[in-house]
């Protein structure tokens, strides 16, 4: 199997960047988040700017959570007014998403994309979690946030958009472990664990290490 490709979705505070980063440095490939928007900007000619304001958006919506406009694969034609509607948008990310499973091994964080990749059979999708107290400890490690209280919410906020962002694109509840191959606690595991973790179900599934 060629081009194994590695979906992250993570908590906030629970290192699933940082563990996706090491698995993709250790193999020698690369490992994507935001720099889809970029690549997406570049394939459809939108300014980057629109993508970024796209997420934000969704944040700043109390509804979003309750609707729901589910990925099917197609792109709107420049010519039509919702070329650079959200949805759209989101289209073209993930028209990037599938260009990158079929071009290259890689990690892809965050973006929907073990539902994008849901039917690809090079695929791998982790969910990374971890107990609240492990994640605002980590959370007030890399952020300005002093109070544990305040961290707490922060976290709750944050979990809150990305279950509401992916809720809206696919139909299903992000952290329910039915949507991933492989769910890992890294406070239990630590990060070098978490890695080893995710080789070994490679190596198992496909019968080599990736």
């Amino acid at each position: 199997m060629e081009n194994i490709i590695i979906t992250i979705a993570r908590q906030f505070g629970s290192g699933g960047k940082t563990i996706g980063e090491m698995y993709a440095a250790k193999k020698g490939i690369n490992c994507y988040s935001r720099e889809i928007l970029k690549m997406a900007s570049e394939d459809s000619g939108i300014n980057e700017l629109l993508f970024h304001k796209a997420d934000e958006r969704v944040k700043g919506n109390a509804l979003f959570g309750m609707a729901k406009r589910i990925y099917k694969g197609d792109l709107i034609s420049p010519e039509s007014d919702d070329f650079v509607s959200d949805r759209n948008l989101f289209n073209y990310q993930a028209k990037i998403i599938k260009q990158l499973a079929e071009q290259e091994p890689c990690v892809i964080v965050g973006r929907c994309a073990d539902f994008i990749l849901k039917d690809y059979p090079n695929v791998v999708s982790v969910f990374v979690h971890a107990p609240m107290d492990y994640c605002i400890q980590r959370g007030m490690e890399r952020t300005i946030i002093t109070s544990e209280k305040e961290m707490e919410k922060y976290i709750i906020k944050t979990d809150k958009h990305r279950g509401d962002y992916y809720h809206y694109y696919t139909g299903r509840a992000w952290n329910d472990a039915r949507n991933y191959d492989l769910c890992l606690n890294s406070s239990k595991l630590g990060f070098d664990k978490c890695v080893e973790m995710i080789e070994e179900y490679v190596a198992i599934r496909f019968g080599k290490s990736n």
